[in-house]
């Protein structure tokens, strides 16, 4: 079955930087996009950004750009997401996600909190 695991996450001031994996088993990972997503206590989830199966192409929400980087290693079977400059607001769950034959999979998330 298909199973998305993220870590990395922890506690970090304002300004600091993490980087977070989520490593892919029970599907062929190169041939997939996948996107990381974060959730905010109280509010939505929210896409973060995505990278295209050869990792050519990357997209990103406008509150992250220039300070997150997608990354991945189809070798490894995993995806990234570099964190810099981080701010209070990127307190959050983080998930990575892949849609595969029109569903959706989530891994457990990973806690993210910016604080001083």
């Amino acid at each position: 079955q298909v199973q998305l695991v993220e870590s990395g996450g922890g506690l970090v001031q304002p300004g600091g930087s993490l980087r977070l994996s989520c490593a892919a088993s029970g599907i062929i990972f190169r041939f997939y996009t996948m996107e990381w997503y974060r959730q905010a206590p109280g509010k939505e989830r929210e896409l973060v950004g995505s990278i295209t199966t050869l990792g050519r192409l990357t997209n990103y929400a406008d509150s992250v750009k220039g300070r997150f980087t997608i990354s991945r290693d189809n070798a490894k079977n995993t995806v990234y997401l570099q964190m810099n400059s981080l701010k209070s607001e990127d307190t959050a769950v983080y998930f990575c996600s892949v849609v595969m034959i029109n569903r959706r999979y989530w891994g457990q998330g990973t806690q993210v909190t910016v604080s001083s």
